[in-house]
């Protein structure tokens, strides 16, 4: 019991002061860095979290590309994040937990760069299957905001107004719109399924059963294909379970990467008493 209130005690008031284990968020295509609001606070008290802003599609890095006429690529994303943790994180192996797209830009770092990764959260992961159903580019829709947060919540109010806001404002930019569709385009065909079986690392793959965007189905199967690969299906969730159910998710990541024998369906009990990750040496 005294072990079990100090566990309590470190989640709500973990020290201030040490290096925690270091957590790398990966956004999926329509999304910015921002988008993990729901979700990187919470892991903060765990993991030292850092979330590279690479699709940002008003970014002078990613215009100078495009000029020279050079791909949009997921080799290019897995190259942008090798010299990011490389250079300004330096402390591996690494937590990657991703969404959509960058479930991709995962995928292929752990398998190129195995030893950079100790475990893997992918959350309804692009890539698993031959075809995606992605809402920007059918009929109007490049313009129609609004219909892609319907593609990609199964509850839209879940998406709060200032997304909404942001949004609105970046598809009236046509250098945003550039970036995006230069990146749908450079990105869209690769498939990583036949390359998960190659991953090493721990991994907890995570679908919403009402996903409209990827094959809720084939991230099953794909789970399974996985050597240490673990699968949880979220119901009445979309392709954001992250700010669909952020409370579930956020103690989920944290179980799971945390703990010594994680499992996708631990108890409440587990997930209420997750701990702080020890201060590395």
């Amino acid at each position: 019991m005294p072990n079990s209130l100090k566990g309590l005690f470190d989640r709500v008031r973990p020290k201030k002061y040490g290096r925690k284990q270091p957590l790398i968020l990966l956004n999926g295509l329509a999304e910015q860095a921002e988008s993990w609001y729901r979700n990187a606070r919470f892991w903060g008290r765990f993991y030292d979290v850092h979330a590279p802003n690479f699709m940002a599609y008003e970014g002078d890095a990613l215009h100078r590309r495009i000029r020279s006429g050079e791909p949009l690529s997921i080799d290019y994303f897995v190259e942008q994040l090798h010299t990011y943790v490389d250079q300004f994180v330096q402390r591996a192996p690494y937590h990657i937990v991703s969404s959509s797209l960058g479930g991709k830009v995962a995928v292929e770092f752990a398998v190129r760069y195995p030893t950079l990764v100790d475990r893997l959260v992918l959350l309804c992961p692009s890539g698993m299957g031959d075809t995606e159903r992605l809402p920007i580019f059918e009929g109007s829709r490049v313009n129609d905001y609004e219909a892609i947060v319907r593609a990609v919540f199964f509850k839209p109010r879940k998406a709060d107004r200032t997304m909404l806001t942001y949004y609105k404002r970046c598809f009236q930019s046509r250098r945003w719109k550039l970036g995006l569709i230069r990146t749908v385009k450079g990105t869209n065909d690769h498939v990583v399924r036949p390359k998960i079986k190659d991953i090493q690392a721990l991994t907890l793959l995570i679908g919403g059963k009402e996903d409209k965007i990827v094959d809720h189905l084939e991230g099953e199967r794909a789970a399974v294909e996985i050597p240490n690969g673990h699968w949880l299906s979220l119901p009445k969730c979309g392709h954001a379970p992250q700010i669909e159910l952020p409370r579930l998710v956020n103690r989920l990541v944290v179980h799971f990467l945390s703990s010594p024998n994680p499992s996708a369906h631990p108890s409440f009990v587990k997930l209420l008493m997750n701990k702080p990750s020890r201060v590395l040496s």
